[in-house]
C-alpha cells in the first residue's frame, strides 16, 4: 500500500493540487490544475475513479462547496435529540400517512416525496442525483444502486423501551444489512448516559430512517395509518410462532426492554403476538439477537413467497438514490443547493 500511494504521490508532482479541507470525507477528489485530457488519473488498486472524466484546463473539484450542512449525528445524538432533528436526517420531503385508496395495494408504504426543498426551488430525484452523482466515487454510486435494489419498508422495526444503546445499535446494523429501511424507537430514556455505540452500529444509523416516539401508542397508530400490522414478540398462550406467519403482509416487528420485555401497553393495543420457538433451556435471546433472528426471518420468508425482499418501483428506487446521495456527504446539499440556484437562475433568464 505504500509503494502505491508513492506512486500515486509522484504521478502528481509536476501539478499543483490541493487536497479536501475534510479528511474524513467519503468522496477522494483531489483538485487538479492544468491537465490535459490525456492526464487523467487511471484506476489502480489504491485508488477509486471518479464517475465523471475531466478534460481541457480544470477538474472539477468539492472546494467551492462549503460544508454547510449539520454534521452526521451518532445513534446516541439522535436518541437523546428531539424528534424534530431526527427528522432532518432524511433530505427528500416526506409524508406521513398513505393516500387513499392506497392501503389496498399490499406493500404500498413509501414515505418520500419525489421533491428536495432547496430554499424556494425544488428538485426532483433526478435532478438531486444529477447534481451530486459526478461528485461521487463510481464504486460508491454502484453500491447504493444495489441497496436500494433489495430495499424495502414492508418490514420495519420499533425498538420499545431499552435501555442498552449498544442493543439499539446492533438491532439497528442488523436492520440495515437486511435490506430493512424503516427503524423505530418507543419511549427512549433520553436521560440515560449512553456511551457511544457507534463501533457497535458501524454507522448503520446515517442510512436508516429513524423515527421517534414518546408511546407505543402513538407509535402504533402512526404505523397502522400507514397500512402495517403490528407483531409484538412475547411467549404466551395466544403467541404464533414467526414461522406460522405471512411475511409478504406489511408488518411492524416490536421488540422490548431487555429486563421486562414488551410493555402492557403495547401487548394490547398490537394485532398479533409472535414468538422464536427454543429448543434449550433458557428461554429467550438477547434482544438485539432476537432482533436480528426475526427480520431475517422476514426477510427469507418474503423472499420464498415473491421471489425478493425488495420490492421498491423503479420511480421509488431513483427517489431512495437522491436520499442516499444527499445523505453521503456534507457537501451534498451544499451541491444540490448551488445546482438549484443555477437552474432557477437559468429559467429566470429565459423569460
Amino acid at each position: 500500500m505504500n509503494s502505491c500511494k508513492t506512486l500515486f504521490c509522484a504521478s502528481l508532482s509536476s501539478f499543483p493540487f490541493v487536497p479536501l479541507p475534510n479528511p474524513n470525507s467519503t468522496l477522494p477528489f483531489v483538485s487538479v490544475r492544468a491537465i490535459s485530457s490525456l492526464s487523467v488519473l487511471h484506476p489502480n488498486p489504491c485508488i477509486g475513479t471518479a464517475r465523471r472524466t475531466v478534460h481541457g484546463a480544470a477538474a472539477i473539484s468539492l472546494e467551492s462547496f462549503p460544508e454547510t450542512s449539520p454534521k452526521d449525528l451518532t445513534l446516541k445524538e439522535i436518541l437523546t435529540t428531539n424528534r424534530k432533528e431526527a427528522y432532518n436526517m432524511m433530505r427528500m420531503e416526506r409524508r406521513c400517512t398513505l393516500s387513499d385508496g392506497e392501503g389496498d395495494r399490499r406493500g404500498s408504504w413509501f414515505p418520500y416525496e419525489d421533491r428536495f426543498r432547496c430554499g424556494d426551488v425544488h428538485l426532483s430525484s433526478r435532478e438531486v442525483l444529477e447534481a451530486v452523482s459526478p461528485y461521487m466515487m463510481e464504486e460508491r454510486f454502484d453500491r447504493f444502486r444495489r441497496v436500494v435494489e433489495n430495499r424495502s419498508f414492508s418490514v420495519c422495526l420499533v425498538v420499545e423501551g431499552l435501555s442498552d444503546l449498544g442493543n439499539i445499535c446492533a438491532a439497528f446494523r442488523s436492520a440495515d444489512a437486511l435490506g430493512i429501511q424503516s427503524v423505530h424507537v418507543v419511549a427512549c430514556d433520553s436521560s440515560k448516559r449512553y456511551k457511544n455505540n457507534r463501533h457497535v452500529s458501524m454507522g448503520a444509523e446515517k442510512w436508516l430512517d429513524i423515527e421517534l416516539w414518546d408511546t407505543p401508542k402513538e407509535c402504533f397508530q402512526v404505523l397502522r395509518s400507514r397500512g402495517y400490522r403490528i407483531a409484538t414478540t412475547h411467549l404466551g398462550m395466544d403467541t404464533v410462532s414467526i414461522y406460522d406467519m405471512d411475511w409478504s403482509c406489511p408488518t411492524a416487528i416490536v421488540v422490548g426492554n431487555e429486563g421486562s420485555g414488551i410493555s402492557e401497553e403495547a401487548l394490547e393495543l398490537s394485532d398479533l403476538h409472535c414468538s422464536i420457538p427454543m429448543n434449550g433451556m433458557v428461554d429467550s435471546f438477547n434482544v438485539s439477537v432476537a432482533a436480528g433472528i426475526l427480520m431475517h426471518h422476514a426477510v427469507s420468508d418474503r423472499t420464498t413467497r415473491l421471489g425478493s425482499h425488495g420490492d421498491l418501483s423503479e420511480g421509488e428506487k431513483e427517489i431512495l438514490m437522491a436520499e442516499f446521495s444527499l445523505r453521503h456527504s456534507r457537501s451534498s446539499l451544499s451541491i444540490a443547493s448551488e445546482f438549484a440556484k443555477r437552474r432557477h437562475q437559468h429559467h429566470s433568464s429565459s423569460f
